[in-house]
């Protein structure tokens, strides 16, 4: 197995995921929100008892012989001790900062706080190594000229910090409870929602083979329609191309049975009682004539074989057009000598600037191959009046195009024919040249792989014969300067 091979993920597990992770660490920021939220409930009623305790103990600070006085009385002095779990100071100094009672190193008010008379302040401070919350209150005295006396009383904070955590264990143990029902709800509300793509699985399972017909669209979620008419849109193509394909073997199938007909009839003609010699070499003449004509057929199919598969996959260099049309048509000219035909090239030469294309060389051979061929079986010929085919690779530099060219001085192609003569099997009507009406549809498929258009036009308008032009036209062609 490919080591690089990706594991194969779960939609249903990737939507868990994304469904539970952000639960699940969101619980932790709202632990410690909640945190923060119950220290601020948990400090106002403690914060107002302090306040409360100021006002009360800034009434006790009195005036006699112009000086300032405080006189706590003992049952206020064991309420503020009369506390198990918290610590409380206080502090009261005079008009001119003597100190009149309490603790003495309870931290003076920030200096450049402005002073405020009769009205309680609430601070945050330290007393001993120990976190307090104070309130403090400016009390005015009727003494002339004299700073207005200080009251403080601070508090220790187990109290709030008690209450704080009581707070976050009642909001936060019901959660580790809710959390698994929520992730369980979630599982099961998953469950339930990709229930119709198991269903839609199940239809596609329960067709037959041959079934192509559409899935309908109407019957599964709107998120997952584009997926279904993707796959209506693959199983329309799919059932074109098997039409092509059966339409294209039966035809394949019509042309090898002529041959082996013609095969089976002369064999049968062969081995007749009192069948002459001359007979018997007229039988196996046909015979090789029939042989030759399959043999073709067969060679065709498989070249139109490899030139609808090649598609992208196959491999693409640099190609001289010039160089292989240069081979192909003397490679032909054996052929068109038996037929008394001129067959020549005319063009640019091999390694001029503008003759190459990026494409595959084999196939470009058959092509040209194909259209050569082409050419000697329609072109009438005799030792009197030879026939004429000539191949050409022209270049255009300001279009940027290569232009391959086979012409022949033949009885050319109808107007109405000029569509059909590059379909599979179809063979122009009127003449007795063998073919396998393959030649011109190989042609066409060479040519679209290699991003070029196949045209027809006569080689003589308004004569007799008129012959005709194949004209290969590469838009895509690559000028010179891309293989250096």
């Amino acid at each position: 197995m490919n080591e690089l091979q990706r594991e194969q993920r779960s939609l249903f597990g990737e939507i868990l995921d994304w469904m539970l992770t952000p639960l699940l660490l969101l619980w932790p920021v709202s632990l410690v929100l909640t945190w923060l939220v119950a220290q601020s409930i948990a400090g106002k009623p403690f914060d107002r008892a302090l306040e409360y305790n100021a006002r009360a103990m800034a009434q006790l600070v009195t005036v006699r012989n112009n000086r300032a006085e405080f006189n706590l009385p003992r049952p206020a002095r064991e309420l503020l001790r009369a506390n198990d779990s918290d610590t409380v100071y206080y502090q009261v100094v005079g008009s001119r900062h003597e100190f009149l009672s309490g603790e003495h190193n309870l931290p003076a008010p920030p200096m450049e706080e402005t002073v405020t008379h009769d009205e309680v302040h609430i601070r945050d401070d330290v007393i001993k190594g120990i976190d307090v919350k104070v309130a403090y209150i400016w009390v005015s005295l009727p003494i002339q000229d004299a700073q207005p006396a200080l009251v403080q009383v601070a508090e220790t904070l187990e109290k709030r910090s008690m209450l704080a955590t009581e707070i976050v264990k009642g909001v936060m143990l019901p959660q580790f409870v809710i959390l698994p029902l929520a992730a369980l709800l979630v599982w099961l509300a998953l469950v339930q929602a990709i229930k119709p793509l198991s269903q839609l699985e199940e239809r596609i399972r329960a067709r037959k083979p041959d079934d192509l017909s559409p899935i309908d669209s109407q019957a599964v979620p709107i998120e997952v329609s584009p997926l279904v008419d993707s796959v209506n849109d693959l199983l329309l193509r799919l059932t074109d191309s098997i039409a092509t394909q059966k339409r294209f073997l039966a035809d394949a199938a019509h042309q090898l049975k002529t041959p082996l007909a013609g095969l089976r009839m002369q064999a049968d003609l062969a081995q007749r009682e009192g069948a002459s010699a001359e007979d018997l070499k007229q039988s196996l003449r046909q015979i090789g004539r029939a042989s030759i004509r399959a043999t073709h057929s067969v060679n065709q199919l498989l070249s139109l074989a490899r030139a609808e598969s090649s598609g992208s996959a196959m491999p693409r260099a640099i190609c001289d057009m010039a160089e292989l049309c240069m081979a192909v048509v003397r490679d032909s000219v054996p052929r068109a000598l038996d037929k008394h035909i001129d067959l020549g090239y005319e063009g640019i030469q091999p390694g001029a600037p503008g003759a190459t294309v990026l494409g595959n060389a084999t196939l470009l051979k058959e092509m040209i191959r194909n259209l050569v061929d082409n050419a000697i079986n329609y072109t009438p010929s005799s030792l009197e009046s030879p026939g004429m085919i000539t191949a050409r690779v022209l270049t255009d530099p300001f279009g940027r195009t290569l232009v391959l060219q086979v012409e022949d001085s033949g009885p050319g192609v109808p107007e109405a024919e000029r569509e059909l003569i590059f379909q599979p099997f179809y063979r122009a009507l009127g003449t007795e040249a063998d073919g396998s009406g393959l030649g011109l549809p190989i042609v066409t498929e060479i040519a679209h792989q290699h991003g070029a258009k196949v045209s027809l036009e006569e080689t003589m308008p308004g004569q007799t014969p008129p012959g005709a032009r194949f004209v290969v036209r590469f838009t895509t062609t690559l000028p010179d300067e891309i293989a250096e």
